[in-house]
């Protein structure tokens, strides 16, 4: 059985396993029926994420170890929960070499170690190379031999045996590996790793030996009844991803198995054995049908008026993706250029190809048309290629062609830094839609949009996760909520920024667009939550400043941008007086969302701390603690009978979110079907509602153009003859048509439940 409801927890050394089995029981009293954890096996010392493994055989003593674990489990079940952890099958931690003992035999033995074929590994340059050196010519001078290891600074490194005399240089230069400038690593790395992040090695998962070490203590957890399901980490980094997920399916049978799959708008997920994906795709609709689609040409003015910019969203990925695979993704594409060596032209039209790919890969021959499509549109920009395009597409279409393996792995890499790490950072027209998964250049979704794609997935993904905030998301659900409510407002919104660009300038307009968005959504944030921000976004863009290569004076301007904010008392007030009146339609719209998110087909997952309102930028701001004692606190007072108001605690956001997530637990055969629901009146277009078989949604749409009609009038909701409960205030309803503002009079949603 799949999850009738998650709840995210980013368990960490700061909120280990002991602490998250203390969440037990408010979990299961907030209605989940799983928690979901971050990675649990061992990771890089000091890792905040446990993302970077560096030993499979056993849980993270940072986090517990296996007693923590056992713990944990032993806690869910005393309170009726579940649990499913996130695994991370395509890399492993080498920041700290001794923490991870098979890289460290790697680097001890070249290719005679028996780890060797763990790692995707290209041994044709000799040495491995580790670009870990200051930027400085003689940085190999303060290496020193102790204790029997090779030691730059902190950092520790083995000595093959017999090759331990002579000066530390000396000693070095006879080592299976080769130190060399941090510098160098982009374009002259000999293994792959994790988008271009060179602490994380590429794992050939596909040996059936490296998959059963890497895998070995995870099954365990499944087989002893712990594990109840996986989320299986970037897939796309895979050399077959169906193949690895096909051996995982049978190697945990009866798991429920999501992927961290991100599909462009229109692509559909390819028949491997998992339920679904961990729900960007749903983010992107259900985040899209609150935007109000009409003022998309005010924002391409104001883009225009602030930036000068007239370049498409579609030129400036191209740009930012060629610009990753050929600078940051060098290395990944010089490999594959090794493998066409007759074709002299070939890192530039492989660049090129991935440049226009239009997902993140294809799994041959699952998607060949993006090939086709990529190797159109190259050709269309670079018709001198075309002879050479064509050489290499003949060979790309072959599943079992080496070249056509490694560019699968090289554009999802591609598309991840070229747009989600620097494109959603320049293209800053309206942010509520700059958001992994989705088109930012796809300005809303209409509610037929919107109803098409949730039957869609009650009929080919039913038990697919869907989510609102990840750890991975650019801006938290609610402060896109509030963002969603500059387009009611464009006026209001191109007027205010208009002025305080030109208070507080910035030599690159377009960044300071994004900034401003992110302080009236995230408003009131603290001056070093949103300096952090700031910084971050910035070197993303790479426009001005680059972590590279960071421009002090551009980061000065920027920092000083930041402090007007809070220094300047007549700007200080117009923010927090447009961000005063842009957050009770946000709330709106954040409860809107949250409910649709809740009901709609699929497994909805809760990141941790948004059943309140949850106002965080991007990582590292989203992981931030969370007060559990508040919500625990809160969530007492509503089952002792509070209607909490629609204010800044977020009260009714959990009142939202409890109901809701108890309903799907206990009542699981209410929400089987799925069958839109038409509000008839003058103002019907502003109420979305579905029927998902004996559970009606109903959530307000666009509450400031709502408010400028005057409110709901006539509006009626046309359903059965049945009487309904209403579950948030606990009001029964009868009747064929039901007054939507006498439905709505003390939240902007309902959840009516057929009463039999």
């Amino acid at each position: 059985m799949p999850p009738s409801g998650t709840y995210r927890v980013q368990v960490r050394p700061e909120f280990p396993l002991a602490a998250t089995a203390e969440l037990a029981d408010y979990l299961a009293d907030l209605g989940v029926s799983h928690l979901y954890t971050a990675p649990l096996l061992t990771s890089t010392p000091g890792s905040e994420h446990g993302y970077d493994v560096v030993d499979h055989s056993q849980v993270n003593p940072a986090l517990g170890g296996w007693d923590g674990l056992r713990n944990l489990s032993q806690a869910l079940k005393n309170a009726g929960l579940g649990l499913v952890v996130d695994i991370v099958p395509n890399h492993a931690g080498v920041a700290v070499p001794h923490a991870n003992p098979t890289w460290w035999d790697v680097l001890l033995r070249g290719r005679e170690s028996e780890f060797a074929d763990f790692y995707d590994i290209d041994w044709s340059r000799g040495r491995l190379l580790i670009p870990v050196l200051a930027d400085d010519p003689h940085a190999l001078d303060e290496l020193r031999v102790e204790d029997g290891e090779l030691r730059y600074y902190d950092k520790r490194f083995p000595i093959a045996e017999g090759t331990g005399e002579g000066t530390p240089r000396e000693v070095h230069d006879r080592q299976h590996y080769e130190l060399v400038n941090w510098t160098r690593g982009d374009a002259e790395l000999n293994y792959r790793r994790f988008f271009a992040i060179v602490d994380l090695a590429g794992l050939r998962v596909e040996d059936p030996r490296v998959f059963e070490a890497t895998h070995a203590e995870i099954l365990r957890w499944h087989r002893e009844g712990i594990v109840d399901g996986i989320r299986v980490d970037h897939p796309d980094g895979l050399r077959d991803p169906g193949e690895y997920l096909e051996r995982l399916h049978e190697a945990a049978p009866g798991a429920w198995l999501v992927v961290e799959k991100i599909l462009e708008p229109g692509e559909e997920l390819p028949e491997w054995p998992v339920d679904g994906t961990t729900g960007y795709d749903a983010l992107a609709e259900v985040g899209g049908v609150f935007v109000d689609t009409g003022t998309e040409a005010f924002f391409d003015t104001l883009d225009h008026h602030l930036t000068g910019s007239e370049t498409s969203w579609q030129d400036m990925v191209h740009e930012t993706k060629h610009k990753v695979a050929t600078t940051l993704l060098a290395a990944e594409l010089a490999r594959m250029a090794r493998l066409v060596p007759e074709i002299e032209a070939a890192p530039r039209a492989l660049a090129e190809l991935a440049a226009c790919f239009p997902v993140y890969r294809s799994y041959l021959p699952y998607g060949s048309r993006h090939l086709a499509k990529a190797r159109a549109e190259a050709g269309r920009r670079r018709p001198q290629l075309i002879p050479v395009l064509d050489q290499l597409t003949a060979r790309l279409r072959n599943p079992s062609d080496e070249l056509a393996v490694r560019f699968q792995q090289f554009t999802g890499a591609v598309m991840a830094k070229g747009v989600e790490d620097t494109a959603f950072y320049r293209w800053t027209r309206f942010t509520a839609r700059n958001e992994v998964g989705n088109d930012p250049a796809k300005f809303g979704v209409s509610p037929d949009e919107f109803h098409e794609a949730s039957d869609e997935r009650r009929r080919a993904w039913p038990a697919s996760m869907t989510t609102l905030s990840t750890h991975d998301t650019k801006r938290s659900e609610d402060v896109r909520a509030r963002l969603a409510v500059l387009s009611e407002v464009p006026g209001d919104w191109t007027e205010v920024v208009r002025r305080w660009v030109r208070v507080a300038p910035l030599a690159d307009p377009a960044l300071a667009h994004l900034v401003w968005q992110a302080a009236v959504g995230a408003w009131p944030i603290s001056r070093e939550r949103l300096q952090a921000y700031a910084l971050k976004a910035a070197r993303e863009a790479a426009t001005g400043t680059t972590w590279q290569h960071p421009d002090e004076a551009f980061e000065a301007q920027l920092r000083e941008m930041v402090d007007k904010m809070y220094d300047d008392p007549a700007l200080h007030r117009e923010i927090t007086d447009f961000a005063a009146s842009i957050t009770p339609p946000g709330w709106s719209n954040a409860l809107g969302q949250k409910l649709v998110q809740l009901t709609m087909p699929g497994v909805p997952d809760v990141y941790q701390g948004t059943e309140l309102w949850d106002h965080s930028l991007v990582d590292p701001d989203n992981r931030r603690p969370v007060d559990f004692a508040r919500r625990r606190e809160l969530l007492a007072r509503i089952d002792d009978g509070w209607l909490p108001p629609v204010d800044e605690t977020g009260a009714a956001k959990l009142l939202v979110t409890s109901r809701t997530l108890r309903l799907r637990r206990q009542r699981p055969e209410l929400f089987a079907g799925y069958r839109p629901a038409f509000a008839e009146g003058r103002v019907g277009e502003h109420a979305l509602a579905f029927d998902r078989g004996g559970v009606v949604t109903v959530a307000t749409r666009l509450p400031v153009g709502l408010s400028r009609h005057g409110g709901w009038g006539d509006t009626t909701l046309s359903l059965d003859g049945h009487s309904w409960l209403e579950v948030f205030t606990n009001t029964s309803y009868g009747g064929n048509k039901l007054s939507v503002a006498e439905l709505l009079r003390t939240y902007p949603v309902a959840l009516l439940v057929k009463e039999s």
